[in-house]
């Protein structure tokens, strides 16, 4: 009987994973991708939207013109998956039974989890521009916008891209002081981590950019309440910060059906998994990719692309009963956008923080380091996307495991 790999989601994840699958298993074995529709959208590209540096309608493309031939297509959404059945069954009424399942299926938005989000974002004084209708009505509301507070709000983590809310701190610090009325314009970032990121050298220079930017920083606040007609962010332990106009980030869990299937996700709606083979904890026949997981990866594009290496490589020993890989380490490379046509990079894993220096060596990209030759990565990147990451192709310098070389890792030695 052939072998049936089906892969639920077709965004990075599932279609890199599907294209580079096709390419390591033989003829026999199908590859199927599952999603509800055959919109890919180029997640990175909503962060420029809000400013007018890009349109939503030029970050989408057709989900299943990107896979390769041999890679079946499958348009429906995910009703939920029988685990002990092995089985999928579709919300058009057809099940995908499997041999093996990856999950690639993201996170989503759950802005119900916040007490008065739902609605605010229906306000015109509120905006989230994780999705595209969000970050179109966001880019409107910043061309009205002719002074006062703007706090931006991360509810809780993990979220994707967790480096996208302190870019657009800085965007629109940029764009206002383009437009001439920055001293009019109050920012905030507010997080509910203690700092502006979680690793100690990396915070010290988003922190001091900030700070340089006028930018006030608001730690350890946990958002219970987005009021919309009071202008207000209120924290369980009942602080508040005002706002005129409020961009925020919703909790973020997994896709709808992993509650609906029992015994596959955990409370969030992500699903255990191995941090090291990517193949799931909760059976042996389910792999995971991407921001699905439940890892302490960041759930960004850059981890899929390095996961995809090893998460192929794992199921196809695994379907040929050999022992399995344990070699993802969390390797997460970031360009951090800071206005004024510069960025910074970041590069690290599970058990190195950002530090500065260089990539993917002695000679390569400055580390924590602004400069225009990063922002130009970061701009190269979507060509990167399309025709290099989502292919599964390898790219040299660009291996799964994280270079050291090139690293001050004494930086981060010394914290």
């Amino acid at each position: 009987m052939k072998k049936r790999v089906v892969i639920l989601g077709g965004g990075t994840g599932g279609t890199l994973a599907a294209n580079r699958l096709r390419r390591e298993l033989p003829d026999d074995v199908t590859i199927t991708v599952v999603d509800r529709d055959d919109d890919h959208l180029y997640q990175p590209g909503l962060l420029f939207v809000p400013f007018g540096l890009a349109r939503p309608e030029s970050l989408v493309r057709s989900r299943s013109r990107q896979l390769h031939r041999g890679v079946g297509y499958c348009q429906s959404a995910v009703d939920h998956v029988d685990i002990d059945g092995r089985r999928v069954y579709l919300a058009d009424g057809t099940t995908a039974p499997y041999d093996v399942l990856v999950v690639a299926t993201g996170a989503a938005l759950r802005p119900g989890e916040t007490e008065g989000l739902t609605e605010a974002l229906t306000s015109g004084r509120v905006f989230s521009f994780y999705e595209p209708s969000g970050a179109a009505g966001l880019r409107d509301a910043l061309a009205r916008f002719d002074g006062g507070r703007i706090a931006i709000n991360v509810v809780d983590m993990p979220i994707k891209c967790p480096v996208a809310p302190i870019e657009f701190s800085f965007l629109t610090d940029w764009y206002f002081q383009q437009r001439g009325i920055r001293d009019k314009v109050e920012l905030t970032f507010v997080t509910p981590l203690d700092g502006a990121f979680t690793r100690a050298v990396c915070n010290r220079e988003l922190s001091g950019l900030l700070t340089g930017k006028h930018i006030e920083l608001a730690t350890e606040f946990n958002t219970g309440q987005v009021d919309a007609d009071g202008g207000k962010l209120i924290s369980f332990d009942g602080r508040e910060v005002g706002f005129d106009l409020a961009v925020v980030v919703p909790v973020h869990g997994g896709a709808a059906y992993v509650d609906r299937s029992p015994g596959l996700g955990d409370a969030l709606g992500f699903v255990p998994t191995n941090e090291r083979t990517l193949q799931s904890t909760v059976r042996p026949d389910i792999f995971v990719i991407g921001d699905a997981a439940d890892l302490r990866a960041s759930k960004a594009g850059s981890v899929a692309h390095f996961e995809g290496e090893v998460l192929v490589r794992n199921i196809v020993s695994y379907l040929a009963g050999q022992p399995l890989s344990e070699a993802f380490d969390g390797h997460t490379n970031c360009f951090i956008e800071s206005g004024f046509g510069k960025a910074l990079l970041i590069d690290f894993n599970y058990a190195t923080e950002p530090v500065p220096g260089h990539f993917p060596g002695p000679v390569g990209l400055p580390l924590l380091k602004e400069s225009r030759l990063n922002h130009l990565g970061k701009l190269a990147f979507q060509h990167f996307y399309w025709h290099l990451l989502l292919p599964g192709h390898d790219v040299p310098g660009l291996s799964a495991s994280m270079p050291r070389a090139g690293k001050n890792l004494a930086a981060a030695a010394k914290n």
